[in-house]
């Protein structure tokens, strides 16, 4: 008998899909509620790209002695160290004034859209650092590190 076929899939461009919320308090990271999200701010607007975002896992080694080959096993949970980079404004209002260094909140990485029973993923986190970036023939924009502060939650039903 074969093999059950993966069910028929839309693929999308992450342009005008993706969304990026930052919320200032969640009880419960799982689940948050929509007032909860609704209470964040929309950044995605502001944001020029981005970098980590994830949860990996670290592998141990299992030696034998009697073969040549090691395999492994899971170990620990970790999220990969993690920035937005957002444009600046010239009149000073921006990113920074809404992600103060040391500001703690929740950053919600929406895979297509704040649309109920799809996708998104939910971050703990504390804004690190901010570093500017400026060139001569470019637009000047600030680099916002962020630590994750415990294990994100990611695959959360975005509730009604």
């Amino acid at each position: 008998m074969a093999a059950t076929p993966i069910t028929p899939f839309t693929p999308y461009y992450t342009k005008g899909n993706i969304k990026w919320v930052w919320a200032p308090a969640v009880a419960l990271k799982t689940a948050p509620a929509r007032a909860e999200i609704n209470l964040g701010t929309d950044v995605t607007q502001i944001v020029n790209s981005w970098d980590g975002w994830s949860k990996t896992a670290n592998f141990i080694d299992i030696p034998n002695p009697n073969d040549r080959y090691t395999g492994k096993v899971p170990g620990g949970i970790e999220a990969a160290d993690s920035s937005l980079t957002c444009y600046l404004n010239k009149a000073g209002v921006d990113a920074r004034q809404l992600l103060p260094e040391l500001s703690e909140g929740f950053m919600f990485r929406f895979d297509a859209q704040d649309i109920p029973g799809r996708l998104f993923d939910v971050f703990p986190s504390t804004v690190a650092s901010h570093s500017k970036e400026f060139e001569m023939d470019g637009v000047p924009m600030v680099v916002i590190s962020f630590a994750i502060t415990s294990e994100p939650a990611t695959n959360v039903t975005i509730p009604a």
